[in-house]
This record gives structure tokens, C-alpha cells and sequence, in this order.
């Protein structure tokens, strides 16, 4: 799953600039940064990643569960959320949008790496199992 197309989405600035060298260092490939659902969504069906890093709490009026629901449903992208709240409301919305997964902050490295290569894996399951079936003529 190394080289994954990335697009990640965090209001804070610095832990922004963190992940993106995390991912890189991991050998992924950042296509862009947001901190809006509105910008992740746009951007999201202009770059077409692989897969879009989600923080809940974002700036603008769109949070990431809805522009995460939005660019999962419309664009079938895979969608892994991170937040530092755990509490059963707010996973409870999360849920209701499908992620792939979700991440409770802080995490490491080796936590981020397994959930995006798991999100991964899992979504080219679901494409295979999904695409219509060809049959010899």
C-alpha cells in the first residue's frame, strides 16, 4: 500500500505539518492539505486519492462527519477519521457516516500505518466484490 494517495484533512496547522511527514515517512503520498469539510470535499473529487485522512472538528461550517458521509457516498472514496473525542455522540455520528476506521489522538506511527493499510485493503475487497461480474460469451 505504499505510494497510497493521501488526502489529509486537520484544522490544527502543526499537527497538519506532523502527519504529512508521518505519511511520508511512511511512504505515502500527501496530494494535499485542508482544514475545511468544504475544501475536503471539492478537493476530494478534483484529486481523487486513495483515501482521505479526516479530522472530526474542522474549520468552516461542514465538520468532517458530514463532508466525510458526502465524499464517501458520492465519490466512494475511503474515509479514516481521527479525533481526540471519544465519547459515544460523537462515534455514534462517525459511525453513521461508514468510515473505513477511526483514529483516537494522539496515536503513533505504527497505529496509523496498520489503519490506513487495513482502510486500504478493505476498500479494494469492497471495489473487487462490487464490480460487475464478466462472463465469458
Amino acid at each position: 500500500m505504499s505510494g497510497a494517495r493521501i488526502l489529509l484533512v486537520e484544522d490544527e496547522a502543526i499537527l497538519a505539518m506532523d502527519l504529512q511527514d508521518k505519511l511520508t515517512d511512511l511512504g505515502y503520498r500527501v496530494l494535499a492539505t485542508t482544514s475545511s469539510g468544504e475544501a475536503a470535499v471539492r478537493m476530494a473529487a478534483e484529486l481523487n486519492p486513495d483515501l482521505v485522512l479526516m479530522d472530526i472538528r474542522l474549520n468552516g461550517i461542514m465538520d468532517g462527519i458530514e463532508a466525510g458521509r458526502q465524499i464517501g457516498s458520492l465519490l466512494q472514496i475511503p474515509i479514516v477519521f481521527m479525533s481526540a473525542y471519544s465519547d459515544e455522540a460523537t462515534m455514534n455520528r462517525a459511525r453513521s457516516a461508514q468510515p473505513y476506521d477511526y483514529l483516537i489522538k494522539p496515536f503513533g506511527p505504527e497505529k496509523l500505518n496498520s489503519t490506513i493499510v487495513t482502510a486500504l485493503r478493505s476498500a479494494s475487497s469492497k471495489k473487487l466484490k462490487d464490480a460487475p461480474k464478466k462472463f465469458p460469451e
